[in-house]
């Protein structure tokens, strides 16, 4: 398709394409597996084989909704992401406990669910914990597995992993109303095997803490966890926050943030040895759905999550509030509409990297206990202060002169210009350089793109590409449909948002006494003062 004309542009020779660095990465890794197969003397098929032979996968039942297209046919990925609490097996009961009167048991519980959702245009990402004690509604299910049945009932959201993941997953579409295409569980061994697989973990605890349940011990600092340690640190309720699984949503996410930000180092992901052992172990680790269940579909899952850099992956916990029925338990608090309504819409909490109010933590709360509200402070910049170039990617002669006098005539800079794009392009993007969010945010705005069309460049200013997804028109086709928001207020209030490129938070140590040790009640760090001969869970 011919590029539109608007204005003359003179031709210059092109440099190639730069290759993005992600992909660069990707090949890298690939390259790797390559050597690593053919260096064995055609044991490459051998190691496909294996891989694939070690994914255990089960259906899905249709429950979990479909994904929306975007406007260029691209959809976004949900997954739930379930930690079982099971002691299917006697590696299971070794870890968890609590076999000795029943020996290797059948049936499990979701102790940890994740929500977890890539962008249509893969360029961010929300994990969302579920409270394991939230009440709802679980749907008639069965487990075409066991034979477990339910005709529904009203109970705590972790018990519908007994009649199988097709089942949690129908629950937290239910409850939810987010698309979910996939699910990937991992067993208390499965945590184990992936935190040795990735060359440990390294975390960071806000004081001495002494878990007498869970056994995780660490002293006040850093510390690089693996195998068992691991699993102690994210199993712990009763050492942060509350000592409830609210708390825990807050220690896992910066576990997870850490594991996210060592299997994307550079250090992890060229090493042939590392990418195997990473591989070996994931595929031994988890169950998936048939979705997913064979090697090339789990590299392109990895693929799709490596494209989204860290700071636009943004961890969140659901918003509760105490059941009226039982105040040990939650059901869903205000808020929480808000944020599932952005992830099924797949608008993303985090834009911008200079815009705090989509990473602020919001004020929650145990006792008074606060963290940062989001902020919100970044306030629009006037119109009149913004110039735009505007390029037609379009097939439409004199869109980007159309779009450009749009703005001038809504108060926007005299500067701003119309020109042809370089090359077509199928979908509009807003690309701004540094700094330069909130005059983004403005422009968005004025024309009715949605959030998901903004990009962050290196250049400096506002470059507007008209695409073939805008062939008419003042504003963005659907524009009342999904705005860009001016902030993320309602989505994270009360979410104890955060972000994984956050290395320097530490778990918040709770102040309470949630534990017990020798039948007296201790906060977690008094535990740690009194149990002085018990050994550490890590150095």
């Amino acid at each position: 398709m011919s590029v539109g004309s608007d204005r003359p542009v003179g031709r210059r020779g092109r440099r190639a394409k730069p290759v993005p660095r992600g992909r660069r990465v990707l090949r890298i890794i690939g390259l790797c597996l390559v050597v690593l197969v053919l260096g064995t003397a055609g044991a490459g098929w051998w190691f496909y084989d294996h891989l694939n032979d070690n994914i255990n996968s089960v259906p899905l039942d249709g429950r979990g909704g479909t994904e929306k297209a975007d406007s260029s046919g691209r959809t976004p990925v949900n997954i739930l992401v379930i930690g079982s609490d099971g002691r299917t097996s006697e590696a299971d009961c070794r870890l968890g406990g609590g076999c000795s009167g029943t020996g290797v048991q059948s049936g499990s519980n979701a102790d940890v669910e994740l929500v977890v959702h890539i962008s249509a245009d893969r360029s961010n990402a929300t994990v969302m914990s579920i409270p394991r004690d939230t009440m709802t509604r679980i749907p008639a299910c069965r487990d075409s597995a066991t034979g477990a049945s339910t005709p529904g009932y009203y109970g705590q959201i972790n018990s519908a992993l007994r009649y199988g993941p097709s089942c949690q997953v129908a629950t937290v579409h239910q409850l939810t109303g987010i698309p979910v295409d996939h699910f990937v569980k991992l067993d208390f061994a499965g945590v184990v095997k992936m935190s040795d697989a990735v060359g440990g973990v390294s975390v960071c605890v806000s004081d001495d803490v002494y878990d007498t349940y869970s056994h995780l011990k660490l002293a006040k600092g850093d510390h690089m966890l693996k195998g068992v340690a691991a699993l102690e640190f994210v199993r712990s309720r009763h050492g942060f926050g509350d000592g409830s699984d609210l708390g825990r949503t807050l220690s896992q996410h910066i576990f997870l943030g850490a594991v996210i930000r060592k299997v994307k180092s550079a250090g992890t992901l060229t090493d042939p040895t590392a990418v195997y052992r990473l591989a070996d172990a994931a595929t031994r680790a988890v169950t998936v759905d048939e979705g997913l269940g064979s090697v090339k579909k789990l590299i392109a899952l990895a693929a799709d999550v490596n494209e989204v850099p860290e700071r636009r992956i943004t961890f969140v916990t659901m918003q509760t509030k105490p059941d009226p029925e039982d105040r040990d338990r939650v059901v869903v608090g205000e808020g929480a509409e808000s944020l599932f309504t952005s992830i099924a819409d797949d608008r993303s909490l985090t834009p911008g990297p200079g815009d705090r109010t989509r990473a602020g933590a919001a004020t929650d709360s145990a006792e008074g206990s606060t963290t940062p509200e989001p902020t919100a402070t970044a306030s629009a910049v006037p119109a009149s202060g913004i110039a735009v170039s505007v390029e037609n990617g379009t097939g439409v002669s004199g869109r980007a002169a159309a779009v450009a006098a749009t703005l001038t005539a809504d108060g926007f800079s005299s500067g701003t210009t119309a020109v042809n794009a370089p090359r077509p392009a199928a979908t509009t993007t807003l690309t701004y350089g540094p700094g330069r969010w909130d005059e983004a945010r403005t422009t968005a705005a004025a024309l009715g793109l949605p959030a998901s069309r903004l990009r962050e460049g290196a250049r400096d200013g506002l470059t507007l590409v008209i695409g073939d997804d805008w062939p008419s028109g003042d504003r963005y086709p659907g524009a009342t449909a999904s705005p860009a928001p001016a902030d993320a207020a309602d989505e994270v209030s009360h979410a104890h948002a955060s972000t994984a490129d956050q290395a320097d938070t530490c778990a918040e140590v709770s102040r309470y006494r949630t534990v017990s040790l020798d039948g007296v009640a201790l906060t977690p760090s008094q535990a740690y003062a009194r149990a002085g001969d018990e050994p550490d869970s890590a150095p």
